[in-house]
């Protein structure tokens, strides 16, 4: 291979160097969540970078690419590193570290050339204040990932041991068990599927779309190659992009035509589709304007109305009450590594504390929201059992009014291992096969419990 040394920077060559900003972006955004951690969520950071920056739809394609693929591969990619610099590496140094792993994951998981991969972080390198100096750390350093390539690959792989953060790893161990953590570190490396939730006939929108028809009723896409916009029934309305295991909450509610129901924490709006495609008078409430405006295209799209409240659903008026309320409450989203794996590294134990107080005083609040004989639904799509099993067990202490109604088998696809011991929804990414080369590709994890204001 052969990989220029020195190379010019663009700025000085007078030139757009093809690939260059779209790998700076992936670069910074990988060394911001690093190094800041919680602030943000991956795409959100990506977005402002290629906004930033100017990225056409290819571009920012391909910066997407590369930090999801060194996220996913995050723990590997670091012992490839380590394993191969004489004093390891520098993980105080979040800059140097996002700048090795996006140009290791081009070239241990993405299909891009092996010269661009090299010369190109060897620029970011050289382009960056405090990073000149090791432009030739970098070019060494990458250029034995080149060659070694094959071996890297070959190693054995521990998802769980050797890809996912210690303390995820040991909650997991504790909740799961030894073998479900596993599997479940194993989906994450895996990825996600593309899921849809369609207005009707599953089967012959499967037939048209080249789908499998999943247990629970939504549909996963054999081919993701074809842009989502591009597929039969997208511009008209007919489905909607849902992980399987998030098409199910919405389900539990049983909303019935003319019933009024609250979604809160409504954006970008999926249950508030399912909702009001069953008939449902749906009022979706979200605090964040700029989700909510995902919620309204969507909403329009699919040809489905709801009234749409930007309003922290803690300060809504009381007065309301409904038939049903859907409680979507913020969390840790460790259920969704799967397709978001920046969350395994950017959260940690502290999140928990502040995130199960507000789900807290979330659930305390669509408490009263709810009409005597109603339905409150709350879910998280969390692993973490404080914010799920032990979260509903403490609203029902507080709360003697409300009583649990069990998730039945035949509501989940006629799949019991989706249900817990106590009849809540508790889903897995190495549910559906998750977990193993075989299967039909895992779901989201998830928690839901169905609740009944007695009184």
């Amino acid at each position: 291979m052969a990989t220029r040394r020195n190379a010019p920077d663009a700025a000085e060559t007078g030139g757009a160097v093809p690939g260059l900003a779209a790998r700076r972006v992936a670069q910074a955004a990988v060394a911001d969540l690093l190094g800041k951690g919680r602030a943000q969520a991956l795409e959100d950071v990506l977005a402002q970078g290629a906004r930033s920056a100017g990225l056409d739809a290819a571009d920012a394609g391909l910066a997407r690419a590369i930090a999801t693929a060194t996220f996913r591969r995050l723990g590997l990619l670091e012992r490839a590193l380590a394993a191969r610099m004489a004093q390891g590496l520098p993980r105080n140094d979040p800059r140097l570290v996002a700048l090795l792993a996006t140009g290791a994951a081009q070239i241990l998981d993405l299909n891009v050339p092996d010269h661009a991969a090299v010369d190109l972080s060897v620029r970011l390198a050289k382009a960056e204040s405090g990073l000149q100096h090791l432009g030739g750390l970098v070019n060494a350093v990458l250029r034995r990932i080149v060659r070694e390539r094959a071996a890297i690959l070959a190693e054995p792989v521990e998802p769980l041991a050797d890809n996912t953060p210690d303390w995820l790893a040991r909650r997991w161990r504790a909740t799961y068990g030894d073998e479900q953590a596993a599997r479940i570190a194993a989906a994450h490396l895996r990825g996600a599927a593309v899921d849809l939730t369609v207005r009707g006939d599953p089967a012959s929108w499967a037939e048209r779309l080249g789908a499998i028809v999943l247990p629970t009723g939504s549909l996963r896409l054999r081919d993701v190659r074809v842009p989502v916009a591009d597929l039969p029934g997208y511009e008209e309305g007919a489905w909607w992009v849902q992980d399987a295991a998030a098409a199910i909450p919405a389900r539990l509610v049983g909303a019935a035509p003319g019933e009024a129901v609250a979604d809160l924490c409504a954006a970008p709006g999926g249950k508030t589709a399912q909702l009001a495609s069953a008939g449902a008078r749906v009022t979706a409430v979200d605090r964040s304007p700029a989700r909510l405006e995902r919620l309204h295209r969507n909403l329009a799209r699919l040809g489905l109305e709801a009234e749409v409240v930007a309003s922290d659903a803690l300060a809504w008026p009381e007065e309301a009450r409904f038939d049903a309320v859907l409680l979507d409450a913020p969390c840790s989203a460790t259920g969704t590594i799967r397709r978001h794996p920046d969350v395994a590294w950017t959260k940690g134990e502290p999140d928990l504390a502040r995130l199960t107080a507000l789900q807290t005083r979330l659930l305390d609040k669509a408490a009263t929201l709810v009409r005597p004989g109603g339905r409150l639904v709350y879910c998280t799509c969390s692993l973490e059992a404080e914010e799920g099993e032990a979260q509903v067990a403490a609203f029902l202490a507080r709360h003697p009014a409300y009583e649990r109604v069990p998730v039945r088998a035949e509501e989940v696809g006629g799949c019991p291992e989706l249900i817990d011991g106590q009849g809540d929804l508790r889903t897995l990414p190495a549910h559906l096969g998750g977990g193993s080369p075989e299967g039909l590709g895992g779901m989201d994890g998830f928690f839901a419990s169905r609740l009944r204001r007695t009184a």
